[in-house]
């Protein structure tokens, strides 16, 4: 094999490639054995028909094609270990010239990883916004832990906002029942809007017994964007009672003994998540601030890849929820243009930000031990539900595997990157990375009980 590379950009080089005929004799000869042992001939036993009359069957033109197809990565994977090249993202193949006994002479556009002169962390400064917390703040969370521990009680009065009922649903359209479209003995929460549209508004100033009907537009089944006519009869009414106020209620609902000690308690849960959120603005504005002062470019082919597989995911999580991506464009009022330039400049980015993190890692000389990257697998199996094993077993038959240790190792870059930049807020106080420890500490501990 002989190849020659040619730089197209920072980012981009062609190389081409001649393989003479002779080198193709392996690819060939297995091309062969596989299309052998899947045609019938009658007189040959299944793998052992000559190569003649695969030819006479099949034609020599799909042996050759077959070996061609194997050969082409082969000697792409050579030709880039020849020039030490560090290629990103699919290769696009263009077969230039091939005959039967001929060589054959094809190139390879692969994106490749640039070139980045490496600005020094430590001259990086950032500023985020001071830390305060509002008492406000503080009565929000003591009142979300008392809607936890509310209690229902039924009531002998109309139901209002706030209120627990029991119904009956009964939908038709146009006098006629739809499919799926009665339900008995549902609880709702009146005022959740978690139901049907106009539902909250209709059960308002109902007692138990009482009855209604409203009218609803269906969002699925046959009777898709019809107007359909809903009974609705209430069966129970309920109001949520909130539990008093007090140190009885901080004993119950916490480890604390007072009131006083339980929002003390809130005040420090909600202060270390702000500061975390302060970390990850500073983290975010010091990557920019790298990406812009490193000039890194971005290579088109990797972001094109990018793009296409933000969007496959977009469109994957849609139907999951029974929507399509023409109903989300509806609901957002943009155009799918709108959508892919959005995605096409958060790939961009993204891409960016990796190439930097992996020339710093290269720099650093960023090493993943076995603990670090099996952590990382029981972290995203337990994430998307699978046992770690099955995870990563999957991980490799996917070739994703490698993916993963490349972002364990650009995150062990970003930790480097954010002991070394200088971090300040709005109003000139210093802002260490105290909070994010305690965190990962507290996740570590979490991990480890599982």
């Amino acid at each position: 094999m002989k190849s020659t590379v040619e730089t197209l950009s920072p980012t981009r080089v062609r190389l081409a490639i001649e393989v003479p005929f002779v080198e193709l004799e392996p690819s060939l000869k297995k091309a062969y054995r596989e299309i052998g042992s899947q045609v019938q001939v009658p007189g040959f036993r299944r793998g052992k028909v000559p190569a003649a009359v695969i030819d006479q069957r099949v034609g020599r033109g799909t042996v050759l094609n077959e070996a061609v197809q194997e050969a082409i990565p082969q000697n792409i994977l050579a030709a880039v270990r020849e020039h030490d090249l560090k290629t990103l993202g699919r290769p696009e193949v263009e077969i230039t010239e091939f005959n039967d006994g001929d060589s054959l002479n094809f190139t390879a556009e692969v994106d490749v990883r640039p070139e980045i002169t490496l600005p020094d962390p430590a001259t990086v400064e950032v500023t985020v916004d001071e830390l305060q917390i509002d008492d406000s703040e503080i009565d929000e969370q003591v009142k979300s832990l008392r809607e936890r521990f509310a209690t229902l009680k039924t009531v002998e009065r109309a139901a209002q906002e706030g209120d627990y009922v029991q119904i009956d649903l009964n939908a038709t359209v146009d006098g006629e029942e739809v499919p799926g479209g009665s339900a008995s003995n549902i609880s709702h929460e009146v005022g959740s809007k978690q139901l049907l549209p106009g539902l909250d508004e209709a059960v308002v100033g109902l007692a138990a017994g009482e009855s209604t009907t409203f009218t609803t537009q269906l969002v699925g089944g046959d009777f898709a964007g019809r107007d359909a006519e809903v009974a609705v009869t209430v069966r129970t009414v309920k109001e949520k009672e909130l539990p008093e106020l007090d140190d009885d209620f901080a004993q119950m609902a916490s480890e604390f003994d007072t009131i006083a000690e339980l929002r003390d308690d809130l005040r420090e849960r909600v202060t270390r998540g702000k500061r975390v959120e302060q970390i990850y603005a500073a983290r975010d504005k010091a990557l920019e601030q790298l990406v812009a002062a490193a000039e890194v470019p971005a290579p088109e082919g990797v972001v094109r890849e990018e793009v296409e597989s933000r969007k496959a995911a977009m469109i994957d999580q849609l139907e999951r929820i029974g929507a399509s991506l023409e109903e989300y464009l509806a609901a957002e009022e943009k155009t799918e243009e709108q959508i892919d330039a959005e995605l096409n400049e958060a790939a961009t980015e993204g891409v960016k930000i990796q190439l930097l993190l992996d020339t710093l890692a290269d720099a650093e000389d960023v090493q993943v031990s076995d603990d670090e990257f099996g952590h990382e697998i029981v972290h995203r199996a337990q994430r998307a539900g699978m046992a770690p094993q099955q995870y990563y077993d999957q991980l490799v038959r996917s070739g994703a595997a490698a993916a993963v240790f490349g972002d364990v190792r650009r995150g062990k870059a970003l930790a480097a990157v954010m002991e070394k930049i200088k971090i300040k807020d709005s109003a000139g106080n210093e802002v260490t990375l105290d909070a994010l420890r305690a965190e990962s500490e507290q996740a570590h501990e979490h991990d480890h009980e599982h």
